[in-house]
């Protein structure tokens, strides 16, 4: 099965981290991914550029309201995202609970919906052979 680790941090708290400290903790969350990719359960990933960068889209009236940053009364913020291939759930946080990320904020653990990935596949298709 496939599963979407969310993971979180605190971008202050991040930003007052000496610099060689950060790469040395990002190296080592990158040699986890490596582990993760030997072991043929690295999916994918992407890591997010700050909430500040970002908006957010609402149906308000009938109309599109666009907002700097995501709504979140939280300190952690949505920093990336990994997809893990695992056996069940308990083997999804196994993985995930020795990745070094976790020391930096919590991951957000959730299954892939099949059903709806395999309507996004049959459209990617379509549209492909067009």
């Amino acid at each position: 099965m496939k599963y979407v680790c969310l993971g979180f941090y605190d971008e202050a708290k991040f930003a007052e981290i000496p610099e060689a400290e950060a790469l040395k903790m990002m190296e080592e969350c990158f040699a986890y991914d490596d582990e993760l990719r030997r072991g043929g359960h690295f999916v994918g990933g992407e890591a997010l550029d700050s909430y500040r960068n970002a908006v957010t889209l609402r149906m308000k009236n009938g109309e599109v309201e666009v907002t700097d940053g995501p709504y979140a009364e939280t300190k952690e913020t949505l920093g990336g995202i990994l997809l893990l291939e695992a056996r069940d759930l308990n083997h999804a946080i196994a993985l995930m609970s020795k990745h070094p990320g976790v020391k930096n904020g919590p991951f957000e653990i959730r299954p892939v919906n099949e059903a709806i990935n395999q309507l996004f596949a049959e459209r990617s298709a379509k549209i492909a052979k067009v």
